[in-house]
């Protein structure tokens, strides 16, 4: 038996229902994981509220890690008591256990915890993929990342001061700015009481900076295009802040020829061979310790509602796993 967070219909968190639900065996082609931790990520709250439509009713959650118990017909790659994690795409996670296809899975090293996978495999392969594939920062360059304490925010803050740029970070609390030194930010912007653009110019001496990794979306839009220097890049990748709509091409050459894009994830990791790559970089720079990884906040499987609550109020640090 598992139990399986399901959504009938978009909204608040109060859509969030949960279901008993007998797993048949696994097919061929899958395996049943028994799920240790499970990852929340702010695209859950995107899904649940609508603004990335799903197919309904529809589960939750695309990040998880745990132990296989059973493999179905033609399945060589796991066994019983392996020990695996996802990232997705397919929706799901917020489970105690389903069946998953051996595709989407991946072998979690002898080094690797399995909390700290479920923490770090999505959000990692997130910062690999908009550093070193998508925005291909080179050392020397100076990056902002708006929400530079967050999930996310962190790893990318860590990744790039470990490849040689020098990050500008957006925080919104003292705290929150002391964590992003603390992981490695040369520089932090309370938004709340400073102008995030006008600080940027100062500590470029007005020249801005070549790559905005903004994860916020909306309410940044604006200190993006003012903060980047001509020919600079804007990485939008989220949208925490609501989404970037109307956007006027225009506003691009005014601010200096700017590019901008919108990139996601498996766009950038569509092969077997794209995807395991990026994977075992993220865990050879975790055993390495240049990623570490928070786990900030924990909250039981069931009560995955007062999570997306927290988180789309600004109430975490680092990451948050719901534990079955």
């Amino acid at each position: 038996m598992a139990r399986v967070a399901m959504i009938e219909r978009t909204g608040g968190p109060e859509v969030i229902t949960w279901v008993e639900r007998e797993l048949p065996p696994p097919t061929a082609g899958e395996v049943r994981v028994r799920h240790a931790a499970v990852g929340l990520n702010f695209i859950d709250t995107y899904h649940r509220s609508g603004l990335y439509p799903v197919p309904l009713p529809s589960g939750l959650g695309s990040e998880a890690a745990g132990v296989v118990e059973a493999v179905g017909a033609g399945v060589t790659r796991f066994a019983p008591g392996d020990r695996v994690a996802t990232y997705g795409p397919g929706l799901g996670a917020y489970a105690s256990a389903r069946n998953a296809a051996v595709d989407t899975l991946f072998a979690l090293p002898d080094d690797i915890a399995t909390e700290t996978a479920a923490a770090v495999l999505l959000k990692g392969c997130t910062a690999e993929y908009l550093v070193e594939r998508c925005a291909r920062v080179a050392p020397g360059m100076t990056v902002l990342v708006h929400a530079a304490a967050g999930g996310t925010g962190q790893l990318i803050v860590q990744w790039l001061a470990h490849i040689g740029a020098t990050v500008i970070g957006t925080a919104g609390s003292p705290e929150k700015a002391e964590r992003a030194r603390a992981l490695g930010a040369h520089h932090v912007i309370e938004y709340r009481r400073e102008d995030i653009a006008a600080r940027v110019r100062e500590i470029t001496g007005g020249a801005g900076v070549p790559v905005v990794l903004d994860g916020v979306g909306g309410s940044t839009w604006e200190a993006s295009l003012k903060s980047t220097a001509r020919r600079g890049m804007i990485v939008s990748f989220g949208n925490a802040g609501g989404p970037v709509t109307g956007v006027d091409l225009a506003a691009l050459a005014r601010h200096g020829s700017l590019f901008a894009t919108r990139p996601t994830l498996f766009d950038y990791y569509v092969t077997p061979d794209e995807r395991q790559a990026g994977v075992d970089r993220v865990f050879d720079l975790v055993r390495q310790g240049v990623l570490k990884v928070e786990i900030g906040q924990r909250f039981a499987l069931e009560d995955a509602a007062d999570a997306h609550r927290a988180i789309a109020a600004g109430e975490t640090i680092g990451a948050t796993l719901l534990i079955p």
